[in-house]
C-alpha cells in the first residue's frame, strides 16, 4: 500500500462522510479513524445529566435511569446509516442493556453505502439503554446507547 492508495481512502473518507475506515489488502491492514476535532460538530461520546424531563430521542430513557440521575455517558452516531445490534440476524448481539463493557469493545454496526462500520466503546461501563431497534435507520449525532461510566 502506498501513499497515493492511503490519500485515496481519506478523499473516500471525506466524501461519504466516515468516520472510520479499516481495509485489508494484500497482507497489510490499515485502519483510519478521524479525530473528534477533524469532523465539525461532532464531539464523540459526552458525558450529560439525566433528570425527571422528556426524552427527544427514537425512545423514552427507562424508568430507573431516570430517577437514579447519575452522569452517563451519550454515545452518538458517528454517520447516517443502518444500526445493527449483531453482525448477522441469525447472531447473538455484540451488548444487551446491563451488559458491563470495556473501551475498544465493539457495541454495534453501523451500514453505510453497503460498508459495515463497527462502532466501538471509548468508555468503560455499563449499558443503561439502547436506544435504536436494530436495523433501523440512525442520522449523524443521534444518541443510540446510554452507558453508565465504570
Amino acid at each position: 500500500m502506498n501513499i497515493k492508495e492511503i490519500k485515496e481512502m481519506v478523499n473516500l473518507m471525506n466524501e461519504n462522510g466516515l468516520v472510520e475506515l479499516e481495509i485489508e489488502k494484500e497482507g497489510m491492514r490499515i485502519r483510519l479513524k478521524k479525530t473528534s476535532s477533524g469532523i465539525e460538530g461532532f464531539s464523540g461520546p459526552i458525558v450529560v445529566e439525566r433528570q425527571n424531563s422528556a426524552d427527544t430521542g427514537t425512545k423514552q430513557i427507562s424508568e430507573s435511569a431516570r430517577q437514579s440521575q447519575v452522569k452517563t455517558v451519550e454515545v452518538k452516531s458517528p454517520m447516517v446509516g443502518t444500526f445493527y445490534r449483531a453482525p448477522s440476524p441469525e447472531a447473538v448481539p455484540y451488548v444487551e442493556v446491563g451488559q458491563n463493557i470495556e473501551p475498544g469493545q465493539v457495541i454495534c454496526i453501523i451500514e453505510a453505502m453497503k460498508l459495515m462500520n463497527e462502532i466501538k466503546s471509548e468508555v468503560k461501563g455499563k449499558i443503561l439503554e439502547i436506544l435504536v431497534d436494530n436495523a433501523e435507520p440512525v442520522e449523524f449525532g443521534q444518541p443510540i446507547f446510554l452507558i453508565e461510566p465504570a
